[in-house]
């Protein structure tokens, strides 16, 4: 699934970020939080101290307590709250204003990589400590989850999908609206068109580094001439790809708009609907029924659909008028789903449309369509970390999980755009950023 020049690039990357040396251990530290919402939609509590050694959470305590030796933060003031995350993000990828053809055949995979350390420096310091990336080359995507892990480059902790597989003329399909004897070596990796096709592509995936897989059933809005509406892939292709991945024990995220689509594949056993534009009441129960997670990406579809009135020549063909179509369905579909009972991930399918970084504009989008603000910020803590599979580590302050902290000015439970102001950062007990500023790593 991998470009082989894009694991090339990301070598080539790495070397040259190898300046940036990996923080040291943190000492033992106390935070003293004014008021902290622990990520598990438990009510928040006033005047607590978080204790933290090295990168974990050892402790949280009522008052204010120094133990011995500690290193004091003072977020007195501040409401602090685990770190964020966002589970659909493509942090290799920016969006480049002019002809989006001339930009796909003239960038590589070398311009991906030198984007996606800027992209994931960003995200963190919005406070976004984890992310997961469902879809990206598999090489640059995965060295750059490694360089992060090394301390090489500041950025989230990630769980990679790689190349999202669909099929031939689905949504991914590179070729899709152009002169068909245009040719690539790795055009083609990821397109499966049966079953056997679908099960080694995963098993290749998962032999190149990916934690996850990304599967197209239905069409798209961002590519050229599918139809969202439609489902493109067969169930027996879609059934392959999640026995293959569930095997494997990686979980699996679907691209999915139009009903047919969502349903079966819910049906089939996938983990998660990303977008799940056209679903309805039959679908919500299919929902709950298998315990799916649903990602509405609701501030892609906002700026797109803003990008499609503004300046439609900066999209692909066909794409403006298909968001014209799609996207006014997305708000009332997280309502109606919010209401159904549908357990709900945060995830804004950031590649550019908005900038990296911009993730939390994706909370006061949750609340316009019904979702209190601790569900909101819920949905981008414990349930985040629920459908990543990783609840131990990630998603909540409390102990033995990574002292992944932030802080801000203010109550987003009353303004849940303070959110978008980090003032703190701190990803495994190294401060990142205080009194919103970067610090030195």
């Amino acid at each position: 699934m991998s470009l082989r020049g894009g694991l090339t690039a990301a070598a080539g990357v790495a070397a040259l970020l190898v300046l940036s040396a990996a923080p040291a251990a943190a000492k033992d530290l106390v935070i003293h939080a004014g008021r902290l919402i622990d990520g598990t939609g438990k009510a928040p509590r006033a005047q607590v101290s978080i204790l933290v050694h090295d990168d974990r959470i050892t402790g949280v305590e009522a008052g204010f307590t120094t133990p011995s030796g500690a290193e004091v933060i003072d977020l007195s003031t501040s409401t602090v709250l685990p770190g964020l995350i966002d589970d659909h993000v493509h942090i290799t990828q920016s969006f480049h204003k002019g002809d989006p053809i001339h930009t796909a055949m003239t960038r590589t995979s070398f311009d991906d990589e030198i984007d996606a350390t800027v992209n994931a420096r960003n995200t963190l310091m919005a406070g976004f400590t984890s992310a997961r990336d469902v879809g990206a080359d598999t090489g640059v995507v995965v060295a750059l989850k490694h360089a992060i892990n090394a301390g090489v480059i500041p950025g989230p902790r990630l769980w990679v999908a790689g190349t999202p597989l669909g099929p031939t003329g689905g949504h991914g399909d590179a070729l899709n609206g152009l002169d068909p004897e245009l040719t690539h070596p790795h055009w083609a990796d990821n397109l499966v068109d049966s079953p056997e096709a679908a099960r080694r592509a995963v098993r290749t995936l998962r032999r190149e580094g990916a934690d996850l897989i990304k599967i197209m059933p239905s069409g798209g809005v961002m590519s050229i001439g599918d139809d969202p509406k439609l489902q493109l892939m067969e169930d027996d292709e879609i059934k392959a790809v999640i026995e293959t991945a569930h095997s494997l024990g990686m979980k699996v995220a679907a691209h999915a708009h139009g009903k047919q689509a969502i349903d079966h594949t819910i049906a089939l056993g996938v983990d998660s609907i990303e977008h799940s534009t056209y679903s309805d009441a039959e679908s919500y129960k299919l929902y709950k029924a298998h315990g799916t997670y649903m990602v509405p990406t609701m501030l892609v579809g906002s700026k797109v659909y803003e990008h499609a009135k503004s300046h439609p020549e900066d999209l692909n063909p066909s794409t403006a008028q298909k968001a014209l179509t799609v996207v006014p369905y997305m708000l009332k579909n997280l309502h109606n789903a919010y209401e159904a009972g549908v357990k709900i991930a945060f995830g804004t399918d950031t590649f550019g449309m908005s900038n990296h970084g911009e993730n939390a504009q994706e909370f006061k989008l949750l609340v316009d369509a019904g979702m209190p603000p601790m569900e909101a910020i819920k949905a981008a803590t414990w349930n985040a970390a629920d459908l990543i599979g990783d609840t131990a580590d990630i998603g909540s302050i409390q102990p033995g999980r990574y002292a992944d902290i932030i802080a801000v000015d203010g109550d987003p439970l009353t303004d849940v755009t303070v959110l978008e102001k980090v003032a703190f950062v701190m990803k495994g007990g190294v401060v990142y950023k205080a009194k919103g500023l970067p610090t030195a790593h």
